[in-house]
């Protein structure tokens, strides 16, 4: 029958099988082309290309070919253990059963050949696949026992590779047209996004739009306000999206900002771990950091969970997202900073002493809310260095102090300036000035809590008037600087520090290391050199007021030896401390080199 078709019939079938399936239509329609040619032109009476999953165990009909004008309910899907379709697959092979009928391997064939009156099968593997990716097999059925040459599997196999080609091709079309379109999107997101940034949206706003525009779960950092915006859940078995919104800028908070800031400091854009406190469950989410910056001032952050694979578009709406987020949260942070300059630039007019016309600086106090014509105090926060790293200064912080002061119930007026905040506050006398002592104390216990490290708090003399700002400033500056070099935080006074501290911070350094350096610098310089405690000794002996014994037993030595050391001493360096001025000398000189040589002090 079929191989009575001469040569020349079938190569003109070929040509109408090719322009038949490539008539156009999406998939479907072209595999529904494919196996109707299929059948007419190699002389099969029914038809279906069926996809494979093999990890769940079916062959599912994409399309079928069925002439008759019987309308019946016909299974969509078969089990491979039944299915001729694996074996085709797996031996890419076609798998020919003369008669289905008879055919105790197959025996679900078996059946259906009966109930829909055919004999021979022939399966063949098409070496393409389906939308999802399955391998497809395509399947032709004749109702009478049927012969199939080596001709005829020829011809066939050449049909289907015709309808391989067409099937490729149209997965070539299917990709650029999502890829233009998802091209397309990546522009008109990046469009949107600007016109938010250009329209002076909130970063809240504009947040939930790269949330939505994103293929992945994240949380923005603002650190110019300190905000965290959380989007969709990356723990979606624990949290709901609304219940992730509501946990991540308030208990969670802290942790999120943390690791944003950590990566950032470390440089790192790879993907790490980051565990969530929630009760008594201890969670890990996975989560990469993306800095936003904006002329290299870094501004916040974009933490990213992972949980979809990104392409080339999606890290072009990421760039878009970033540059976006980066100019909303300068935006704000320049309308911050452009609020709090003029408060800035007058206190320090007033505190390096550049202002002339007294009632020109009261003025201009009177409209940025400030009076330095009451009886005040200041209160300076000194913040940490790793703060002050991270663009210091925030709108949350004076929101954070406003609060601690109404809640003092003091009035206060706020100066930002660099690195830090300036509270004026009226100036409490005698023993109310334990208000401002617990005052500062709260102030540094919340901030230590939102910076995860306690700042400097000190406070100044009282200020009656303008002339009494400079020195205030100054005596503050001082403290802060002695704080800084001994490694102290918190709220400080005058009494948190010896004098020694005081008379170095106060004096020119420059003098106090040549005093050092001239009374004890060559036994320091022999110490290190050889290994010799001879300073350690001195020190010790003049601690001692001089006694012999007593130097010795905390030596742990015998006083001969400790006499030989302090002659020797005596001989190497000429020091003698038997005259009080002479003692007096090397002891200040001792001193005074604990502080500068092992605190670094005087070099800030």
């Amino acid at each position: 029958m079929r191989s009575a078709l001469s040569q020349k019939s079938r190569i003109l079938s070929l040509r109408d099988v090719a322009s038949q399936i490539n008539s156009g239509g999406d998939l479907t329609t072209v595999l529904q082309h494919l196996i109707a040619a299929a059948c007419r032109h190699a002389n099969w009476a029914l038809g279906s290309i069926m996809s494979i999953d093999a990890a769940h165990g079916y062959a599912y009909v994409i399309v079928r070919h069925d002439p008759t004008l019987i309308h019946r309910h016909l299974p969509d899907r078969w089990e491979l253990a039944n299915s001729p379709s694996l074996i085709a697959l797996q031996r890419n092979e076609p798998v020919y059963i003369r008669d289905a009928r008879e055919s105790a391997e197959f025996p679900g064939y078996r059946k259906e050949a009966f109930e829909r009156d055919y004999r021979t099968v022939l399966v063949m593997p098409m070496n393409c696949a389906d939308a999802q990716g399955r391998p497809m097999v395509l399947s032709v059925i004749a109702r009478t026992v049927t012969e199939v040459t080596e001709d005829d599997l020829a011809f066939l196999g050449t049909i289907i590779h015709l309808g391989a080609l067409a099937v490729e091709k149209e997965h070539r079309l299917t990709a650029e047209k999502r890829a233009a379109e998802r091209l397309d999107r990546a522009l008109t997101a990046h469009t949107s996004l600007l016109e938010h940034v250009l329209s002076d949206g909130s970063v809240s706003s504009l947040a939930a739009m790269v949330g939505r525009l994103l293929p992945n779960p994240l949380v923005v950092v603002d650190f110019t306000v300190n905000q965290v915006i959380a989007g969709r859940s990356p723990l979606p078995a624990d949290f709901d999206d609304a219940a992730w919104q509501a946990a991540a800028p308030t208990a969670f908070a802290r942790v999120l900002t943390r690791a944003a800031r950590d990566a950032v400091e470390r440089g790192s854009t790879e993907t790490a771990p980051i565990f969530i406190e929630d009760g008594a469950r201890r969670l890990r989410v996975s989560a990469r950091v993306e800095p936003l910056t904006v002329d290299r001032q870094l501004v916040g952050a974009l933490v990213i969970f992972p949980s979809a694979a990104e392409g080339e578009l999606d890290q072009l709406m990421l760039d878009s997202a970033r540059f976006a987020l980066s100019v909303q949260m300068m935006r704000s942070f320049l309308r911050f900073r452009f609020e709090t300059r003029t408060q800035s630039e007058l206190f320090f007019e007033i505190v390096e002493r550049r202002w002339r016309d007294a009632a020109d600086v009261s003025q201009r106090a009177a409209r940025l809310g400030l009076d330095f014509s009451l009886p005040q105090q200041m209160i300076v926060v000194d913040f940490p260095e790793r703060t002050k790293a991270f663009g210091g200064g925030s709108v949350d912080v004076e929101h954070t102090l406003s609060r601690i002061m109404q809640q003092a119930s003091a009035e206060a007026g706020l100066v930002a300036i660099e690195g830090g905040v300036v509270c004026l506050v009226p100036h409490e006398a005698g023993r109310r000035q334990e208000r401002t002592t617990k005052l500062m104390r709260r102030i540094a216990e919340d901030l230590g809590r939102y910076f995860d490290e306690a700042p400097i708090v000190v406070a100044g003399d009282r200020c009656d008037g303008l002339d009494d700002y400079p020195g205030a400033w100054e005596r503050c500056s001082r403290m802060i600087r002695i704080g800084r070099s001994f490694g102290l935080t918190g709220a400080l006074s005058t009494q948190d520090f010896g004098p020694l501290p005081m008379l170095v911070s106060a004096a020119d350094v420059g003098d106090v290391r040549s005093f050092v350096r001239d009374s004890i610098g060559a036994i320091a310089e022999h110490d290190r050199e050889n290994g010799t405690p001879y300073l350690e000794t001195l020190s010790v002996y003049l601690e001692e007021g001089c006694r012999s014994q007593a130097c010795a037993d905390r030596l742990g030595l015998h006083v001969t030896t400790l006499r030989y050391r302090l002659a020797r001493i005596q001989e190497l360096f000429g020091i003698d401390v038997e005259t009080p001025e002479r003692r007096f000398s090397v002891e200040l000189a001792l001193r005074l080199h604990s502080v500068i040589d092992n605190r670094a002090f005087g070099e800030r």
